[in-house]
């Protein structure tokens, strides 16, 4: 690890200009490049005190050995400069975009004698007019099928069009009218290349002059009454009317706009982009990319539109097809200054480029659908490198090389704290097994031993509880023989909620009702374990973790060490990740372990640490919500759990029962006037609490346990998607 004041450039060496610089390791291999609008100020920032870097940053400037500099006349030379070095020596701590070559696209061979019509992968060829690209290669064959009864274009191969030629005879499309068979002279080569030119027309949303010409040659054939003749232009014309809709139009305006959404998070993003010709949407595509350097939303955006129009040029609405430059650029985020990426844009088209954030209308709505379909392929990634055999091996045997572990931990728990200003601490245990989601074996918790917040404490005990359960199940198999006595409220934990719910403070409660579990596979999951003989269920706290990860830092890792130390466990390995850096602690240790942040270790990690953010906040927010709405009823005399959910669930919330008449009351199924009368009565003496107010948000809390707004209460200590704050 090298040292970045070592090559650290003396004062004054740096030139105040615009230029691009390159970052290289000791073998002289380009690590990283960027470009800045002054270097001086730029590369200054990476030479300052590494513990105030972000930690990729701070990474790669220790694998570095030598920083080197070329500067240019404007921002926009900087841009097409470091763009070509990105290109050319691909360096790892760059953003990387995986490339969309296999997306198939519609391409018309102009350079040919006789023009053919096919589907057409990888990159850009000169003189060929291309289409798209599609997300499957079956629409565009189905569009060029519709299409081929009004352009008959040729479609076969050199090999079957030279066979068709030598024996004299065309192939079945000839023959049944979808190929004007130029192979066997029915057709010259300029009328061909015209038919070809009519196509790529009508493919770039030149459709009406084709209709109407179309519709008068059909009204024409039925005044001379040629009626078959009428009706296959009419056959035509339909034909040509289901293509243009599987191209809807998407915005009134005939725009040529391309639309590019990013989702991402810590560890990648998805792009998607819609190309938009003439108002309709003409192709998509979309890549996903690692975040290797630390980079926002406004960063992504300049790599997408540098990884997409870094080899075209001229007018796409010229082209017709995806190539080119359109008029107007719709981005999520301006990246900051914005008017050299315009520029450059500007250079490629050869006119003025709109580069924008879409605010109000139809382009803003259209911006929504790519950003859900950029939200979909990101999850779609991450489902499937999830479920990838060999990529969750590798993330456990990076876990196991981190860590100093003799096995790969083929069963990882993690443990999470959540609590609503204090009040409600419950705590919830994840498992995953062979790097997957094991949700028959998930447990939540219901803190017992003291009152208030302290997330040390509350961890100490969720791991006692756990662990004294598991030596029971083991002392009742006669594995162990305890040296002492256990403490006698042990046998309170690990009890399965009730039927009425009346038992979900205790533990062992599963994530929903049921016995049974829907796998990743989408499968009912079978219980895991041993089973007990009496009960027949099976024992669900028998089997021990490899590893467990707590939700924190070094004070959390402590506690959750401390516990297994008191119960005499020796052979099962704590750990902790800390959201700030997602550093991992172990126990005895002054200094985090660091995975690399492209590290399929560091992504299981992150995702079992999340499902336990995720099962805390849901059953922290049940029991707020259960307590808040069944307050009250519970005073009412003789109202049993049925009939309170009966009133919860058609007035809505206990403030609009306390609001209601006894009429009203009267119309819920199962309640009489007398009951009615009773909780009417009941209600009305009990003064109505002050609202209560999360102090983290400032918004009021509702009786039915949401905020004034109709949202979810957010626990404190964490931001609306469960993280830690």
């Amino acid at each position: 690890m090298a040292d970045p004041s070592s090559y650290r450039p003396k004062p004054g060496q740096i030139p105040d200009s615009p230029g691009v610089y390159k970052f290289r390791d000791e073998h002289g291999r380009v690590i990283y490049v960027g470009k800045a609008k002054s270097l001086r100020q730029r590369l200054s920032s990476y030479f300052q005190d590494i513990t105030n870097l972000h930690q990729r940053t701070a990474t790669m400037v220790t694998t570095a050995a030598s920083v080197e500099w070329t500067v240019v006349a404007t921002e926009v030379e900087a841009l097409q400069l470091e763009y070509s070095w990105i290109k050319e020596f691909d360096p790892r701590f760059n953003v990387k975009y995986r490339d969309d070559k296999s997306y198939p696209s519609l391409a018309v061979t102009m350079n040919e004698e006789f023009p053919r019509v096919q589907v057409m992968r990888g990159p850009k060829r000169k003189g060929v007019r291309y289409f798209g690209p599609y997300a499957h290669a079956w629409a565009i064959r189905e569009t060029v099928d519709l299409l081929l009864r009004v352009f008959p274009v040729r479609t076969c191969s050199a090999g079957v069009f030279k066979r068709s030629a030598q024996i004299g005879r065309p192939c079945l499309l000839g023959y049944i009218g979808k190929c004007s068979a130029p192979c066997v002279g029915r057709i010259s080569p300029a009328d061909h290349r015209e038919l070809a030119e009519e196509f790529s027309d009508f493919m770039a949303g030149h459709t009406g002059t084709y209709t109407r010409r179309l519709e008068q040659r059909m009204k024409d054939a039925a005044a001379a009454m040629e009626y078959e003749q009428a009706a296959r232009l009419r056959d035509d014309l339909e034909a040509l009317r289901r293509a243009m809709e599987k191209n809807a139009v998407v915005l009134a305006d005939a725009t040529d706009a391309d639309l590019i959404a990013v989702a991402e998070d810590d560890l990648e993003a998805a792009v998607q982009i819609f190309h938009v010709r003439g108002g309709r949407v003409r192709g998509q595509r979309g890549w996903v990319t690692d975040k290797v350097e630390a980079v926002d939303t406004a960063g992504l955006v300049e790599h997408a539109v540098q990884q997409l129009y870094g080899e075209e040029s001229g007018d796409a609405g010229q082209s017709g097809g995806s190539g080119g430059v359109p008029k107007e650029v719709l981005v999520p985020a301006l990246p900051s200054p914005v008017e050299p990426l315009a520029e450059w844009l500007a250079e490629r088209r050869g006119s003025h480029v709109s580069l924008r954030v879409p605010q109000r209308g139809d382009k803003k709505d259209l911006m929504a659908t790519v950003q859900r379909n950029a939200q979909q392929a990101l999850a779609l990634h991450k489902t499937r490198r999830a479920s990838d055999l060999t990529t969750r091996s590798r993330a456990l045997e990076e876990i196991a090389a981190a860590l100093d572990l003799d096995t790969a931990p083929l069963r990882i728990e993690c443990y999470d704290i959540s609590h609503l200003q204090g009040d409600d601490v419950v705590a919830s245990m994840v498992v995953f097994e062979d790097g997957l989601a094991r949700k028959s074996e998930y447990r939540r918790f219901q803190i017992k031993s003291f009152a208030g917040q302290d997330d040390v404490r509350s961890m100490h005990e969720v791991i006692s509880r756990r662990f004294r359960r598991y030596l029971q199940e083991r002392q009742k198999t006669g594995e162990w023989e305890p040296d002492q006595p256990q403490d006698t409220d042990a046998a309170a934990d690990g009890e399965p909620a009730g039927p009425d719910g009346g038992q979900a403070a205790t533990d062992g409660e599963h994530e929903g009702t049921g016995s049974g579990h829907e796998g990743t596979d989408g499968r009912a999951e079978q219980p895991a374990g041993p089973i007990d003989p009496d009960t027949g269920r099976p024992r669900r706290f028998a089997y021990p973790p490899q590893l467990v990860v707590v939700d924190g830092g070094k004070p959390q890792v402590a506690a959750a060490r401390r516990a297994l130390d008191e119960l005499g466990i020796a052979d099962v390995f704590v750990c902790g990740l800390a959201k700030r850096l997602e550093e991992v602690w172990v126990p005895d240790d002054e200094d985090p372990v660091i995975l690399p942040r492209s590290s399929e270790g560091l992504y299981l990690l992150q995702r079992v640490r999340d499902e336990a953010h995720r099962f805390a906040i849901a059953y922290q927010r049940s029991k707020r919500t259960k307590t808040l709405k069944a307050g009250a009823l519970d005073q009412v005399p003789g109202l049993g759990e049925t009939r309170k959910q009966a009133l919860l669930k058609h007035f809505g919330s206990l403030k609009r029962l306390r609001a209601a008449t006894v009429e009203e009351i009267c119309q819920v199924p199962g309640i009489g006037r007398r009951t009615a009368e009773t909780v009417a009565a009941a209600l009305a003496s009990a003064a109505p609490a002050a609202p209560a107010v999360n102090t983290a948000t400032g918004e009021i809390i509702e009786d039915d346990g949401r905020p004034a707004d109709g949202t979810q209460p957010v626990p404190s200590g964490r931001d609306p998607r469960g993280k830690s704050t």
